[in-house]
């Protein structure tokens, strides 16, 4: 199993690092175009090999894409970061000509890799990847609502004082600031419905926290998080690497479900071996529609300002 993360700033390098510690890979291949910033990157993550137990190859490339021929998932990092006051949308203009290129390169020598995607705005880069490769869509991934989902969990057991290995919770739609529509309704704390719990107040508080989750670190940090991105990274990689048709929402191409198309937007999904596995329809609320519908919306803006 080889896996290719471009872009060894500190999202791709917390995502090689925590790929390498799960141990399921035998191959990490870092690349960037800064010049000897992968390699200097890959050789500090090999020298805590001993010391973290793992077996995992990581290796370091400037700008070399044959390095990464062979790969079974690539991951796209790539791209300028957030600076604080800046929304997502803002990257566009110019992680959209980085993205394409950088998918271009990956495909010529994997043309069988399943690719996901993570630069920002992530819904619209990935439906940029629809649009300019011939990937079938279940072997393009958009990483955004499992990071959202693992922000959700935080604040619910912030919010509840309980554990987070008691909470369940999921967010889809756009990965933004006013896009995301955090499933309040059938989060839980074992079994039992968060609503039992917190009030009405104090759940939409916990709503409104989540969806300025990444503005929030953007701002006390002066760029974009890189911890639990780098995990959300992995686990997807993790999933699709070993099978586990584990589900996560990702950002996928519709075609009908949720009553949208030609979108790519963040819903449940089954991750496996094939890729997104199959798409997961699950029951929403009248106002749980209308903020999807609301986020779909938003999302085409976006992809309006794209040049496909």
């Amino acid at each position: 199993m080889k896996v290719t993360v471009v872009g060894a700033g500190a999202v791709g390098a917390s995502c090689a690092e925590y790929i390498a510690i799960k141990n399921f890979a035998s191959e990490v291949v870092l690349l960037d175009i800064k010049e000897g910033y992968a390699e200097g990157k890959a050789m500090d993550l090999m020298q805590t090999a001993s010391l973290n137990g793992f077996d995992t190859t990581i290796t370091g490339t400037t700008g070399d894409y044959s390095r990464t021929a062979g790969s079974d998932i690539a991951v796209i990092t790539s791209g300028i970061p957030r600076k604080p006051g800046m929304t997502r949308e803002e990257l566009i203009g110019i992680n959209a000509g980085i993205v394409k290129t950088v998918a271009s390169n990956l495909l010529e020598h994997s043309p069988n890799v399943t690719l996901i995607v993570v630069s920002n705005p992530m819904d619209t880069m990935t439906y940029l990847v629809h649009k300019t490769t011939n990937l079938p869509k279940n072997k393009i991934i958009g990483m955004g609502g499992a990071l959202d989902s693992a922000r959700f969990k935080y604040r619910l057991a912030e919010a509840l004082d309980a554990p987070i290995s008691d909470i369940d919770g999921m967010v889809i739609g756009g990965h933004s600031d006013t896009g995301m529509v955090p499933l309040a309704s059938q989060a839980a704390r074992n079994s039992v419905k968060v609503s039992e719990f917190l009030s009405e107040e104090r759940l939409q508080q916990v709503v409104e926290d989540t969806k300025v989750g990444g503005a929030t670190l953007t701002k006390l940090l002066g760029t974009s998080a890189w911890y639990a991105p780098g995990a959300a990274v992995s686990a997807l990689v993790q999933a699709i690497a070993c099978d586990q048709k584990k589900m996560f929402p990702c950002s996928t191409f519709l075609e009908g479900e949720y009553g949208l198309n030609d979108i790519c937007i963040g819903v449940p999904v089954l991750l496996g071996k094939n890729g997104i596995e199959s798409i997961v329809e699950i029951s929403l609320s009248d106002a749980e529609k209308t903020k999807m519908q609301e986020s779909a919306v938003g999302v085409r803006n976006t992809n309006g300002l794209l040049d496909v």
